[in-house]
């Protein structure tokens, strides 16, 4: 190679950054650098408003419109198959028509697959069905990092699917257990998960939050990811505050949920952005009062809305 090649090779190489194999390894190596100035967005039940949640289309959707993380909630069937479903039972989110009966671990992976499932309004699909975890972790392989709520409890039938699609390192899991329980159990794998703790500020006076930290300083491979510090209306802007600062001080991410205003210390929820928007053509006054904080992880229900915003102040690609 002549040496107008190797000059250009690197500053093609310097000025690009670096260069990953996929979107998740990008997005991994955000996750893992709390300094960084990149807030990650996380889609509830994916795309939710368009499709039915916890599909695979509302899955794509958040996919395509650059999201970082989809949330998906998993139940157990009757024949121990591991599928997406936030509620016990199919009643709302499928065309179900019995009386009794209808809790997910009641039925087989093939009667619920008989199904159809339902979008917004009760609207029922033609032809779209609950789908497996398996089925989920397949498409979003390299494309998108993946937090399973309601999941942990499931942990070890997880991990076997996790481990054959080959996705473990894009899987987020969270949970309101104790330090000792968690990290025992995830610690019976080589390869785990990452995970968040569900903290409540001002209900535990961050005791939980605290023990997690003193774990993780023990031993650096117990650290959490990221902290879920939901902003409850018992917690003041000060709790909120120094809960955010004890989660950036440790090394980790603080996560908010921006799902409706009981998450998120009232006023600052998705549809108070929305107003804000239509008002000022900006959420700004509510997204961005949200980063004056340190959060750098956002769980939405309006994705297109914040990652626009987001990209038009430099802080997300």
């Amino acid at each position: 190679m002549g040496v107008l090649a190797v000059l250009f090779a690197t500053v093609i190489s310097c000025t690009c950054g670096p260069r990953y194999a996929t979107r998740a390894e990008k997005l991994m190596a955000e996750m893992n650098n709390p300094e960084s100035d990149y807030v990650l967005v996380a889609c509830h039940r994916g795309d939710w408003r368009n499709y039915p949640e916890n599909s695979i289309p509302a899955i794509e959707s958040v996919i395509a419109m650059g999201a970082d993380i989809v949330e998906l909630d998993v139940k157990m069937t009757k024949d121990s198959a591991i599928v997406l479903s936030h509620d016990h039972n199919v009643r709302r989110c499928t065309n179900w028509k019995g009386e009794h009966g209808s809790g997910v671990d009641k039925l087989t992976l093939a009667e619920i697959k008989a199904l159809k499932l339902k979008r917004a309004h009760g609207v029922t699909t033609d032809s779209l069905r609950m789908p497996t975890l398996e089925e989920a972790f397949l498409v979003c392989k390299d494309r998108i990092l993946i937090n399973i709520d309601q999941g942990f409890q499931y942990y070890d039938l997880i991990m076997p699917i996790a481990e054959k699609v080959g996705i473990t390192k894009q899987l987020l899991i969270k949970g309101s257990d104790a330090v000792d329980f968690v990290n025992a159990k995830m610690n019976q794998y080589s390869e785990k998960m990452m995970y968040m703790p569900i903290v409540r500020p001002k209900k535990d006076s961050c005791r939980a939050l605290k023990s997690f930290i003193a774990a993780g300083e023990a031993n650096p491979a117990d650290k959490p990811i990221a902290y879920e510090l939901c902003y409850g209306s018992n917690c003041t802007p000060a709790d909120y505050q120094e809960a955010v600062d004890l989660v950036r001080a440790a090394g980790s991410r603080a996560w908010i949920n921006t799902l409706w205003s009981s998450l998120c210390g009232r006023g600052y929820d998705d549809d108070a952005a929305f107003e804000a928007w239509k008002e000022t053509g900006s959420p700004e006054p509510v997204y961005g009062a949200i980063l004056k904080t340190g959060v750098s992880m956002i769980q939405t229900d309006r994705p297109e809305m914040l990652l626009n915003y987001l990209r038009s102040i430099g802080r997300h690609d």
